[in-house]
């Protein structure tokens, strides 16, 4: 059985067993994996603790020197992982090379910033006096991490986490567990104490409650889905944890009727099916003007006509399968419940591969009304719907028409309507003449309403979570 939990600078085995299973192909079993025990859970937070009193000693220099190190191993290695991580999750080989090289760059990024944990220095308004700004670690952090990116995700947690001075547990997802493993071995093999970083694996009912309720664990990173998410706040929350949550979304585009067309197509397409559909900044509302509206839709069917579906590592490959069974079957689902509220114009049918995996044709839907469960719940798969609009207003009204608001885009040649959308549309990210999936590693990432919650990931703006600040009162007296 795989020692698969790393705790208190070990590598151990826990209970049971949970097999590790190729989307792109259910006959290949990447291998078998066991559940952190309670006491396994116990002993990482207990070697945390004593780590991370070590680690927050350690100096700026050595810090950022070893988290760029990690870096430049997860980059040397990203062909390799990420052969591994396409493997196990299912998204075509070149999104799974990069999504690894993006990784290394999270730990390359916060190895830099490492050097810039500024504090300031800034007169009292009682005057003889100063006053000092300074920031301090929080402690032990849990990170509760998603199988749609299951090394990018917990690499831009994990090393704000570190560079910050805090020790990490981290519990990733079931559905892909490989690829966290290898991120902890190329973290273990580093110059840190041991128990800085630890990784169990089990269910979020099991492992991801102990998170919430240990008193031990100051604070949550979570990214999920929006029902885990509230159920983790309510756990947490008597013990006053510090949260950061990133949650559902219902992503809308916009095409203008002055928009280039082939742009629009474009991005809609990279944005609704790239990555399967499964990215929380999936576009899955395309918000249509009448006048370009036909054109729009014919056009973008004789694109997703050509998107060649297929094995996550066949050369060529630009959609894999849905990640796991469970997202496979609630996507035909939502493909049914489609049917009887707009018009299904392509797709939707599972698909016959040389390998039996979870397969399923790009699905749009046309003449959709934002009022259908298609266009306000998160489907998280190859489907999308248009939704005509008579003018930007009406489009705006549309795109805020939901509980959630992650990511945005309009498409338009217009900069006075790309300013208006930007200042009206309710999204914590918006996009102009792009996708709006994809995004930059060193600048805020995060949304409003059910999107998120708590201050936001990535950039100089993670600090504003991983530290907690401290104002210094001094009286130097007289010379």
């Amino acid at each position: 059985m795989k020692s698969s939990n790393y705790v208190a600078g070990q590598w151990v085995e826990g209970t049971g067993s949970f097999n590790n299973i190729n989307p792109s192909d259910t006959s290949d079993q990447i291998d078998s994996y066991t559940s952190a025990t309670a006491q396994q859970f116990e002993q990482a937070v207990q070697a945390a603790l004593k780590a991370q009193k070590e680690w927050e000693k350690v100096g700026i220099e050595k810090k950022s020197q070893i988290l760029i190190k990690i870096g430049d191993e997860l980059i040397a290695k990203s062909k390799e992982l990420g052969e591994l991580l396409s493997r196990e999750e299912g998204k075509p080989l070149a999104e799974g090379i990069g999504e690894v090289a993006r990784a290394g760059q999270q730990f390359q990024y916060y190895g830099s910033e490492c050097l810039r944990l500024y504090g300031e220095r800034i007169p009292s308004t009682r005057p003889g006096f100063q006053v000092e700004i300074s920031r301090e670690p929080l402690g032990v952090i849990g990170i509760i991490s998603p199988w749609n990116f299951p090394i990018a995700i917990p690499a831009w947690k994990a090393a704000p986490a570190m560079m910050c001075g805090n020790a990490v547990i981290l519990k990733p997802a079931s559905l892909t567990p490989a690829s966290a493993i290898e991120l902890t071995k190329i973290i273990a093999n580093q110059d840190i104490p041991d128990g800085l970083f630890n990784l169990v694996l089990g269910s979020g009912g099991d492992i991801g409650n102990k998170i919430a309720t240990h008193k031990d664990i100051v604070a949550i990173s979570f990214t999920g889905s929006v029902d885990v998410g509230r159920k983790l706040y309510q756990d947490a929350s008597p013990f006053l944890k510090k949260m950061q949550m990133e949650m559902g979304s219902k992503n809308p585009l916009v095409v203008m009727e002055d928009a280039d067309l082939k742009t629009a197509i474009a991005c809609a397409a990279n944005g609704a099916y790239g990555g399967t559909g499964q990215k929380c900044t999936a576009s899955s509302r395309l918000i249509v003007h009448e006048n370009l509206y036909d054109d729009f839709i014919k056009g973008l069917i004789d694109n997703i006509k050509n998107l060649k579906v297929g094995h996550a590592l066949d050369e060529g490959t630009q959609m894999g399968p849905a990640s796991n069974e469970a997202q496979y079957e609630s996507n035909l689902n939502y493909v049914e419940i489609g049917k009887s509220e707009a018009r299904l114009a392509y797709g939707g049918n599972p698909m016959n591969m040389r390998t039996a995996g979870y397969y399923m044709e790009p699905t749009l839907f046309i003449d959709g009304d934002n009022k259908s469960r298609i266009n306000q719940e998160e489907m998280f798969g190859p489907i999308a719907c248009v939704i005509p609009t008579k003018n930007l207003d009406h489009a705006l009204e549309i795109a805020n028409d939901t509980d959630f608001g992650l990511s945005s885009g309009i498409i338009t040649q217009s900069l006075a309507k790309a300013e208006y959308f930007k200042q009206n549309i309710k999204t914590g990210v918006a996009t102009v003449n792009l996708p709006t999936a994809g995004l930059d590693y060193h600048v805020p990432f995060g949304g409003r309403k059910a999107s998120s919650f708590g201050p936001r990931e990535q950039g100089t703006y993670a600090r504003d979570f991983y530290t907690q600040v401290k104002t210094s009162y001094i009286n130097s007296g007289s010379i």
